[in-house]
């Protein structure tokens, strides 16, 4: 077994140059280990014996760009197998040059993971590190925050604060290492501990009032504000400080709102309304905007309590710029009249606002929108349910579905019964009517559970009070 001894736990170069002497000389993986300046020590406290390098009995090699740009960010990971596993794959590449293409192998597929886990730690970094005023002993004004990172990732992430910060004077502390920079090079010293750390400033006080300020009840969304800025990073931040208790009011601020905002359905929610759908005619969130003639919005009254969401505008939609006009909104509309619904207290919308189409010829045929148009576009349905809080939600089709339930799902695991959305009220899930005018066999049968399905959401509204 040969031990190699590196410098530091993100000690990339060390490790590179190590790796290349045991490649060359033939040395295998399960022969190799690896230790950093934390981990010197076996068990027991003995120091670890470092073997010289063997000479290398082989020509140099070369490796792909991707292998050293991956290896630079798996390397900061905190899992103490990560050079071991990044050496398995350099042995790999020197028998397969086009391991790294292979996107399903295992060891590929872990390493990719701990570099993906590693960038965003050194994004939350970026985002969280939050900078209090403290005297010098000189008298000067020096900055210092405090941070605890998952991963190896201060001195990756250090440069980033010399170029935003370069007029200040800044440390920043973490548990396993701090950088200071002095308004010309970065310098590092040991650990330390959040108590070394200062409590505040003057300025948070005023940072405090203009986050509340600006605070939106009707935009929070916990499970997504909690995945973005975890918890653990709360308390080093002081607008996060407000956090709790504005979540707390948020749901009776967001209730008030609503009420004043319903009794000016003509102006507020109105005003709102139009100013999201002038802002999606230049939407640009995907390459659809190149395609269609128009961006295609949703119709109806903004205090509707059902919404219906379709697929995307066909060609009639996308040429008159309204939704459910074509042969399939002639079928809907038959549809919704045999279930005693009326169309015109529903608002109805697409989950793709873009015509998508192959020409052939002078016709264009509609083309089915992939997972990443249809998350694109997410936004302006969130946008619509938001003003107009609809009670009841219906997906028509597969597409409008994974866009309200943010996943792909198969309709006949979810049609004909209530899921609730995160965001309030309920979705139901059918087919779309274009499913109707191609089907050939049992085309009444099928129209008929359609209907069927319209009409129990009827029911649903009045069973809702809605």
């Amino acid at each position: 077994m040969r031990t190699v001894q590196l410098d530091a736990p993100d000690d990339f170069e060390g490790w590179r140059d190590a790796a290349r002497a045991l490649a060359l000389a033939g040395v295998p993986a399960e022969e190799v280990a690896w230790r950093t300046g934390a981990s010197a020590g076996d068990l027991f406290g003995a120091a670890a014996t470092e073997a010289p390098l063997p000479a290398a009995d082989a020509p140099a090699f070369s490796v792909p760009r991707a292998f050293v740009s991956l290896a630079k960010s798996a390397i900061c990971h905190s899992n103490p197998e990560r050079f071991a596993l990044l050496y398995a794959l350099l042995l790999r590449l020197r028998e397969e040059p086009g391991a790294m293409e292979d996107s399903a192998a295992p060891l590929l597929r872990r390493l990719e993971r701990m570099a993906k886990e590693v960038r965003r730690d050194i994004h939350k970094m970026h985002a969280f590190v939050r900078f209090r005023e403290v005297a010098a002993e000189d008298g000067t004004a020096r900055f210092v925050a405090w941070f605890e990172p998952d991963h190896h990732i201060v001195r990756a992430a250090a440069p980033f604060f010399a170029r935003r910060f370069a007029s200040m004077l800044w440390s920043i502390l973490t548990p396993e290492l701090s950088v200071h920079w002095d308004g010309e090079r970065l310098t590092e010293s040991p650990g330390a501990t959040r108590a070394s750390a200062p409590e505040g400033d003057p300025v948070e006080e005023v940072w405090k009032t203009y986050y509340a300020s600006i605070f939106n009840p009707a935009r929070l969304k916990v499970g997504a504000m909690v995945k973005e800025m975890p918890k653990k990073y709360w308390k080093n931040m002081p607008e996060t400080a407000l956090v709790g208790e504005l979540i707390a009011g948020a749901q009776a601020r967001e209730a008030k709102m609503v009420e004043t905002s319903r009794g000016e359905i003509g102006g507020n929610v109105g005003i709102a309304w139009e100013g999201v759908r002038d802002e999606a005619k230049g939407c640009t969130r995907c390459p659809l905007y190149r395609c269609g003639t128009q961006t295609v919005f949703g119709e109806g009254p903004l205090d509707a309590p059902l919404m219906f969401v379709g697929e995307q505008p066909g060609d009639q939609e996308d040429l008159a710029g309204r939704p459910f006009i074509g042969p399939a909104g002639q079928l809907f509309d038959q549809a919704l009249g045999d279930a005693g619904i009326d169309r015109k207290a529903a608002y109805v919308t697409n989950a793709v606002k873009h015509f998508k189409f192959e020409q052939r010829g002078k016709r264009r045929i509609h083309s089915k929108p992939n997972g990443g148009e249809i998350d694109a576009c997410r936004w302006w349905i969130e946008q619509e349910r938001s003003l107009i809080r609809p009670r009841v939600t219906v997906a028509l089709g597969a597409t409008a579905a994974r866009s309200l339930f943010g996943r792909v799902v198969t309709i006949s695991s979810v049609r004909g019964q209530p899921h609730a959305l995160a965001e309030g009220g309920e979705a139901w899930v059918t087919v779309h009517p274009s499913f109707l005018l191609r089907v050939r066999d049992n085309r009444d049968e099928e129209y008929a559970r359609f209907v069927e399905d319209l009409a129990r959401v009827k029911e649903r509204l009045a069973e809702i009070g809605a």
